[in-house]
């Protein structure tokens, strides 16, 4: 692993300037380092980690490769994460049930959903007592809130759409109001403090040093400085069972 420092980010930032021309490299990069954080707080050999809004075949390699019991979830049954045992899915009503997954994991979904917070619920519902929620999400404000229109809808979201029509002949993939979501740093926080049956473990700017965690308590600035909003929750109850231990509840 390459720590928690400005080395991290900086690799990070240089896989994400490839995302759009070679893919593979950024979100292998990411769901390295994904798994490395999940491993700070919980092993993940023999581990079921359920990911819902899966899409890239990343994350499924890296996490059986360390030896996790990966179950890919996504509305879409024809991403590539779903090939091999996966579930197509809405996230707000998962087909699993309570307690079932010692990790459940959500990597830049949340800013596609128009009800987060009945997502967030089903994250938690089907966490294990003792086990780990892992959410990440692009706020809005954020350098990358308009994704591949960014950053031009820090002038407004439809005017942002309007310039990538004429620029590429073409509507771009996410659309404010449609397919992409105006989710703030403020919202996340303000939920995870309140959710029932879950504790914070983590709440940081998830591309940043560990150090720069403190940005997601300063209203207004964590809204651009963050890029993407990481919470790691622990569901109430006992320590997470030992692998041998594992319902069979999928």
């Amino acid at each position: 692993m390459r720590g928690e420092g400005i080395g991290r980010s900086v690799h990070l930032f240089r896989s994400f300037l490839v995302e759009q021309t070679e893919p593979h490299l950024f979100y292998g990069a990411l769901a390295r380092d994904s798994a490395d954080l999940v491993e700070h707080e919980m092993s993940l050999q023999g581990r079921l980690v359920v990911d819902v809004g899966a899409g890239p075949l990343e994350f499924a390699e890296e996490f059986r490769r360390r030896g996790a019991r990966y179950v890919a979830v996504d509305l879409d049954p024809d991403v590539p994460a779903l090939a091999d045992g996966g579930v197509a899915a809405d996230a707000a009503a998962l087909p699993f049930a309570d307690g079932s997954a010692d990790l459940v994991f959500s990597s830049n979904l949340l800013e596609h959903v128009r009800d987060p917070e009945v997502v967030a619920r089903e994250l938690v519902r089907i966490a294990k007592p003792g086990g780990l929620v892992f959410l990440s999400y692009t706020n809005w404000w954020s350098p990358w809130g308009g994704h591949e229109t960014s950053p031009w809808h820090w002038l407004g979201g439809r005017r942002a759409i309007d310039r990538y029509t004429r620029r590429h002949g073409h509507p771009p993939k996410n659309r404010v109001g449609e397919t992409l979501f105006k989710l703030s740093v403020a919202w996340g926080m303000r939920w995870a403090h309140r959710a029932p049956g879950v504790r914070v473990v983590s709440a940081r700017p998830r591309y940043l040093p560990r150090w720069a965690s403190f940005l997601v308590r300063v209203p207004v600035v964590r809204e651009v400085l963050s890029w993407n909003l990481l919470l790691l929750l622990r569901r109430d109850g006992r320590e997470a069972a030992e692998p041998g231990e594992l319902r069979g509840t999928l």
